[in-house]
């Protein structure tokens, strides 16, 4: 196998980067046929990700200054393990750049990054029909959880439990 382009660059992103990260989130939805539920913007990307307390962290990949993908990641804790690790929320290899080994790059690089910042573990959800991406996910050695189904509460649903609404399922 060929190794990353020697023109690889994996760098931290700055706030500078919102609108490069938010391309790269809606490329992933379009790839999933799922634009239309976009709602963030690159100012909430600033917003949460670079103040004083960032809800989450980027790297991006660049060839030759180029965007040619990015890993968002934040901070968990296994309570089962014991250890911090994190959770990748948004992983993308620009089409233009595929098959050049720079997702593989940048998933070791992000768990490099963990494993420096005490972690011991990533995490990520895999869209049930991204056929390309579980085994791209399985060939790196992140194993599907088969025991594990995501639960999630966004809007209204969101809304009821934090009123504490008893008449909501």
């Amino acid at each position: 196998m060929k190794p990353a382009p020697d023109n690889l660059v994996i760098r931290r992103a700055v706030a500078a980067d919102a609108e490069a990260i938010h391309a790269g989130i809606v490329r992933i939805a379009e790839h999933l046929d799922e634009k239309d539920k976009i709602t963030s913007t690159p100012e909430d990307l600033r917003l949460y990700g670079f103040g004083p307390n960032p809800a989450f962290s980027v790297l991006i990949a660049e060839i030759d200054g180029i965007f040619a993908g990015m890993s968002l990641y934040f901070r968990s804790f296994s309570t089962w393990r014991g250890v911090p690790g994190a959770y990748i929320q948004d992983f993308v290899v620009d089409p233009a750049f595929r098959g050049k080994r720079i997702g593989e790059a940048l998933l070791r690089q992000t768990a490099k990054n963990v494993r420096a910042g005490g972690g011991a573990y990533l995490r990520l959800a895999v869209d049930a029909d991204n056929h390309s991406a579980q085994g791209f996910y399985e060939a790196m050695g992140l194993g599907w959880s088969r025991n594990e189904r995501i639960h999630a509460a966004y809007g209204a649903a969101f809304e009821a439990l934090a009123a504490g609404d008893e008449n909501q399922p």
